[in-house]
């Protein structure tokens, strides 16, 4: 049955609904402040909602609302909270903790500790069994920390950055190792990183201000944004705009090398020719990665390429490329290369890309 999920939190701002199917991972992602800790706070029963209702294979979570309120106390929610820090009880033994949540549903100690040790061995830490958390390092008590959420066998596993404070050479041997045990096991995972939503996540939701505001499938929400959030994830550019029946002839400011037919006229001014026809019911947009965008300050568009005239209006270095962002795009450009065109903030360039780097979808 999976979960259903709706509630608002009035003083937060905080009203989303959404649903998870039985097994599915879903990857909650969105700036700092956008309800990503509360959403997971309210499942597990930290938080009660000012109303909303919420179910799990069936059980009531919460149910609020006019005469009505239902909170099911968290110990009873089938759910198991990871946080971003592994939080291991400090006088017990790595596998006392990985056993306290068998026990504590009422299991014998002695098919506690067999089942704690079972799962020390899945994530590769048996050998510590009989070691203190002052005694783990930071990855080995994560992983402490992971065998002891699913040793409790929650129907939902709730994961709050699980990697951020992992040092990075760790952190990919315990992705590989959530990578291994979310298969077919029903969990939501808040991260920063579009890396974790890409190797562990089956769709991808994106808040902001306490609102979803992009969600789909993790390939689609990562390769076809729809917010500006979503395409600094999947560093990409994100130009909004409609659809024209005929491309606008170049000019001095903007321009195409295209002819007639349908086209995408871009906010910003540009205009991008399409090899076919375009809904023009609805906002489109327009994605094109940094490094496939042309700085220039010559006014001669190549064939088969769209540009604009535009003032730049930032330089951000970013290790061994410079970017340089004009008229809401982002282009990736050698060091040598802004040098040699003498790039500065407020420069008259012409910033543009060959068509066949575009891509164009309804929003």
């Amino acid at each position: 049955m999976g979960l259903t999920f709706a509630a608002a939190l009035t003083e937060r701002g905080f009203d989303v609904s959404f649903e998870l199917a039985p097994g599915e991972t879903l990857a909650v992602l969105g700036p700092n402040g956008a309800g990503k800790s509360t959403l997971l706070n309210l499942i597990a029963g930290l938080l009660a909602p000012t109303s909303g209702r919420a179910e799990l294979d069936g059980s009531i979570l919460f149910d609020a609302g006019a005469g009505r309120r239902v909170l099911t106390e968290p110990r009873r929610r089938g759910v198991s909270l990871l946080a971003q820090e592994a939080l291991l009880f400090p006088h017990l033994t790595a596998l006392e903790n990985v056993a306290f949540g068998p026990r504590s549903r009422g299991e014998h100690r002695a098919a506690a500790r067999s089942r704690a040790l079972q799962w020390l061995g899945r994530v590769g830490v048996e050998e510590l069994a009989r070691r203190r958390p002052a005694e783990l390092s930071g990855g080995q008590a994560q992983r402490v920390a992971i065998a002891r959420a699913l040793a409790a066998d929650p129907a939902l596993l709730l994961l709050d950055e699980p990697l951020a404070a992992l040092d990075v050479a760790v952190a990919p041997s315990v992705r590989a190792l959530l990578r291994d045990v979310l298969v077919e096991r029903s969990a939501v995972i808040v991260t920063h990183d579009p890396l974790d939503a890409f190797l562990l996540a089956d769709r991808v939701l994106i808040l902001d201000g306490g609102r979803i505001v992009e969600s789909g499938a993790t390939a689609d929400v990562l390769t076809r944004p729809v917010t500006a959030f979503g395409a600094r994830l999947a560093g990409l550019n994100l130009v909004l705009g409609r659809a024209t029946t005929a491309e606008r002839p170049a000019d001095s400011r903007a321009g195409s090398t295209a002819g007639p037919g349908a086209g995408f006229a871009a906010d910003n001014g540009l205009r991008v020719p399409s090899a076919g026809p375009l809904p023009t019911d609805r906002r489109l947009a327009l994605t094109v990665r940094p490094g496939s965008v042309t700085v220039s300050r010559s006014a001669e568009a190549p064939p088969g390429t769209s540009r604009i005239e535009t003032e730049v209006d930032d330089v951000e270095h970013r290790g061994d490329l410079v970017r340089v962002h004009a008229a809401g795009l982002a282009a990736d450009m050698s060091p040598a290369d802004v040098v040699a065109l003498g790039i500065t903030p407020g420069m008259r360039v012409f910033v543009g890309f060959r068509h066949e780097d575009a891509s164009i979808y309804p929003l």
